[in-house]
């Protein structure tokens, strides 16, 4: 990548310009023409450092999911992650170690029925019973990657409006998890689609932008494939009416990509913090670790750091019913 590519990667993946030529907008910060952005994204797609321009959806607003685990025996790791993989809503699938829990993924649905089938059917074709852990609070999940310059502590994220939802909006969302076309007036071909208007489009994803219902609009990179080959889980066992300064303090962390509080299982699972870090080697992500450890909020309280040290799946979600 040279620099141009550099720079398209880290000032773009979020806030893309929602206009009727958005790669003509993204030329001009960028001194160049709206041609060379969409072939140099196209390239960028191709060679698999890049998912999609689309967006992020937060999640259980338009649809359903939840975090879930699954206790695997060494020798069915590849089986078990397989027939995993091969249920439609997963979009996220990671071997991880530091606990017994150690095959992770997001599973996503366009509504709570869907997902609770979603989970028995992963349950009959393993024979394990997933531990689901539903999002309860969402403090920092505005996942982006630095390319240029030093890690920013992320801005700490606000409630969803759910009124602003549409009954087509569903529809919309989805096709935005699949990407935009790589044309000069993609939301035209996004409404022809839909069979709604370039306008309308527009002004759709303007909306639940706004509304926090997606999370980001731009461009989704794929992280491991750009040096951020590192994933660490790390879960905090703190009581209730404490994880929500902690939450706030740990989401301000430089380093720290994502933090959310989760529903707890007892017996099975009692630490309800959770927080990602992202990084291009295990040392830079503990570094991030020590800082989160110093937090007056967090000192001395019980944590595991659970690495993930295979990625088998990541795409979109599932949000609007997917056709037989």
């Amino acid at each position: 990548m040279d620099d141009l590519d550099l720079r398209l990667l880290d000032g773009f993946q979020r806030d893309l310009p929602l206009e009727t030529r958005p790669f003509a907008a993204i030329a001009n910060r960028l001194n160049t023409s709206e041609a060379e952005v969409i072939a140099r994204l196209a390239r960028l797609r191709d060679e698999g450092l890049i998912a999609r321009i689309g967006a992020t959806c937060r999640p259980n607003t338009a649809g359903a999911s939840t975090l879930a685990a699954l206790r695997v025996p060494v020798r069915r790791i590849d089986k078990v992650a397989a027939l995993v993989g091969a249920e439609p809503g997963v979009n996220h699938s990671y071997l991880r170690e530091g606990s017994d829990w150690n095959l992770w993924f997001v599973a996503t649905a366009p509504d709570a029925e869907a997902l609770e089938e979603s989970l028995v059917r992963i349950e009959t074709a393993t024979g394990l019973v997933p531990l689901s852990l539903p999002l309860v609070r969402a403090f920092n999940i505005d996942l982006g990657f630095p390319l240029i310059g030093p890690r920013r502590a992320m801005a700490l994220d606000r409630p969803a409006d759910l009124d602003v939802l549409r009954p087509r909006d569903k529809a919309l969302m989805q096709a935005l998890t699949t990407g935009l076309a790589l044309v000069p007036r993609p939301f035209v071909a996004l409404g022809q689609a839909l069979g709604r208007s370039e306008a309308e489009v527009i002004s759709r994803i303007r909306a639940l932008a706004a509304a926090r219902i997606l999370t980001r609009v731009g461009v989704i990179v794929r992280h491991r494939a750009l040096g951020w080959c590192e994933n660490a889980m790390v879960v905090w066992r703190l009581p209730e009416p404490a994880v929500e300064a902690a939450g706030t303090a740990l989401a301000a962390v430089p380093g720290v990509t994502l933090c959310y509080q989760r529903r707890t299982v007892p017996g099975l699972w009692n630490w309800p913090l959770f927080c990602m870090i992202h990084a291009r080697s295990r040392a830079e992500a503990m570094e991030v670790l020590v800082q989160a450890r110093a937090l007056p909020e967090l000192q001395g309280v019980p944590h595991r750091i659970l690495f993930s040290t295979r990625c088998f799946r990541q795409r979109g979600a599932v949000i609007a019913e997917v056709a037989a």
